[in-house]
């Protein structure tokens, strides 16, 4: 079982940056490939971003190229999304998930997930 905990959500005007973390006490995690999902209210969930098990690969959806970044900690512990300027329309609930396999986009390839951390951006 891997338990993941998504923290740095917040609160930001338009333009701001947040950085969220998903981090595991799991010392294997080292070998999961890690995504961002997003939910806004009244919308399905969406991919954000993806990383590979060892961080040689990453992938981010088309919203958020040139603003998101996605990387992982040497110890391979935590993952984190780098998010600037942000838009209104970013607001959501961002949730971390992990999987064994390749990096994919497709969330029901993705075993295990946080609780989600809630992003408000205001205009």
């Amino acid at each position: 079982q891997v338990q993941l905990v998504e923290s740095g959500g917040g609160l930001v005007q338009a333009g701001a940056s947040l950085r969220l973390a998903c981090t595991t006490s799991r010392s294997t995690f080292n070998t999961y490939s890690v995504a961002w999902f997003r939910r806004a209210p009244g919308k399905e969930r969406e991919f954000v971003a993806a990383i590979s098990w060892n961080g040689n690969s990453t992938y981010v959806e088309d919203f958020g190229k040139g603003r998101f970044t996605i990387s992982r900690d040497a110890a391979k512990t935590t993952v984190s999304l780098q998010m600037n300027r942000l838009k209104p329309e970013d607001t959501a609930v961002y949730f971390c998930a992990a999987q064994r396999g390749t990096i994919a986009t497709a969330a029901r390839l993705y075993n295990y997930w946080g609780q989600g951390t809630q992003v408000t951006v205001s205009s």
